[in-house]
């Protein structure tokens, strides 16, 4: 099983060069049963890193570009009128995949927006009085670009909530941007990206990820990280019960990653900024990706204590 682990993470890598921290993470929401939230400038990768992530997997895979005058139906679908049979007839909408791309999604309404929020957190959709069940695995991959851009709507916070871990890729290094000068990238994105592995596969990493120990030490120092967020006076919008659980289910799947059937504090540390800046910045948030909060919370919190 850890094979196919390293074989996924050497074509993503071989994919998206100089992004392995981000590749793993992204690799760790989709095992912890997550979602994903990439925010960074236009052309950074972004969308690559989706599509090779749903290919290399073997998901089924759909890409919405959101705009400001898309409306929930574009998403969820829609019921239309049958006259031959007198009965309306309900069309499935690209959310009807395992893994959606929600392409720069703050460029939609709010009300586009929230169409996604039964989804992400039931794995349902309701529709004129129906419910509709969404294939399984579910993964939203969504881009944002950052506030200051024009015609952008902040995500609430809970929209920000739904997202397990936040993440931006960043600027390449000098030799991976002097690698797709020359061609390497742009040529390997014309290539068919290969399966590593199917569904059947993904299901029993889920399930092994499930399995991780975690001792009493360990969830000892995930809680008072916790509880620091709320009582040490660092942020006005303090760690979730909610929170708590989403971040042990992320360290559990950075354990898996690391061949470990148990929890140690450096697998809390290696997913903390992602799964807990967005959160404890919220909307307000200055710089994407800012370790501000996070990062002083893991200096205040001795792991050892």
């Amino acid at each position: 099983m850890h094979n196919k682990i390293a074989n996924i993470l050497k074509q993503l890598n071989h994919i998206l060069l100089g992004k392995e921290e981000q590749i793993k993470l992204a690799l760790v929401c989709l095992l912890a049963d997550g979602h994903l939230l990439i925010e960074d400038l236009p052309g950074m990768g972004k969308t690559t890193l989706a599509s090779a992530l749903a290919k290399t997997l073997g998901l089924d895979y759909k890409r919405v570009q959101f705009t400001s005058d898309m409306l929930p139906a574009d998403i969820l679908g829609v019921s239309i009128f049958d006259r031959n049979k007198q009965q309306f007839n309900f069309h499935k909408g690209p959310i009807f995949s395992q893994v959606l791309l929600a392409d720069e999604i703050n460029r939609a309404s709010p009300k586009t927006q929230s169409a996604l929020l039964e989804a992400m957190e039931e794995k349902q959709i309701s529709l004129d009085s129906e419910t509709y069940l969404l294939p399984l695995p579910f993964f939203v991959i969504a881009t944002q670009n950052p506030m200051d851009q024009a015609g952008t709507f902040p995500l609430p916070e809970s929209q920000l909530d739904r997202f397990m871990m936040r993440i931006e890729l960043g600027f390449p290094n000098i030799d991976a941007e002097l690698k797709m000068l020359k061609g390497h990238i742009s040529s390997n994105k014309k290539l068919p990206i290969p399966a590593i592995i199917n569904i059947e596969d993904l299901r029993m990493m889920q399930s092994a990820v499930r399995k991780i120990q975690a001792s009493d030490a360990v969830l000892n120092y995930l809680l008072r990280l916790i509880h620091e967020s709320r009582y040490g006076g660092i942020t006005a919008h303090p760690l979730s019960p909610r929170c708590s659980k989403i971040l042990l289910q992320a360290a559990k799947a950075m354990a898996f990653l690391q061949q470990r059937d148990y929890l140690i504090p450096e697998d809390i540390q290696a997913v903390f900024v992602a799964v807990t800046e967005h959160r404890l910045a919220g909307i307000n948030s200055a710089k994407p990706g800012s370790k501000t909060f996070s990062q002083t919370l893991l200096d205040s919190v001795d792991p050892f204590a």
